[in-house]
């Protein structure tokens, strides 16, 4: 099991970015896939982004492709995700997850999640 603690979130402008962390510990993170999703109120959480340990298989939800991006610093144990032309409708609260395995876009199949952190984009 791995422990997951996102931070970075906020309140912005559409147009402008964010970049939010999730530190991992109790496990080394570059074993596990991590994922990014999110959750806007009333609707159900959703894929943003994910990758491999050794960032060799990376995946997006097409709504930011171009505009997100997932990286790692694995000698510190964090993930990234670098959210660059934030529209309104990116906000939602983003969520950090791991998973052994290959990468998936489907939540049901990561085990271990962050707390979340709040992300509003304003228009």
């Amino acid at each position: 099991q791995v422990q997951l603690a996102e931070s970075g979130g906020g309140l912005v402008q559409a147009g402008g970015f964010l970049r939010l962390s999730c530190a991992a510990s109790g496990r080394t993170a570059s074993s596990y896939v991590m994922g990014w999703f999110r959750q806007a109120p009333g609707k159900e959480r959703e894929f943003v982004a994910a990758n491999t340990g050794s960032g060799g298989t990376t995946s997006y939800a097409d709504s930011v492709k171009g505009r997100f991006t997932i990286s790692r610093d694995n000698a510190k144990n964090t993930v990234y995700l670098q959210m660059n032309s934030l529209k309104p409708e990116d906000t939602a609260v983003y969520y950090c997850a791991a998973r052994l395995g290959i990468v998936t876009s489907d939540y049901k199949r990561y085990n271990d999640w962050g707390q979340g952190t709040q992300v509003t984009v304003s228009s």
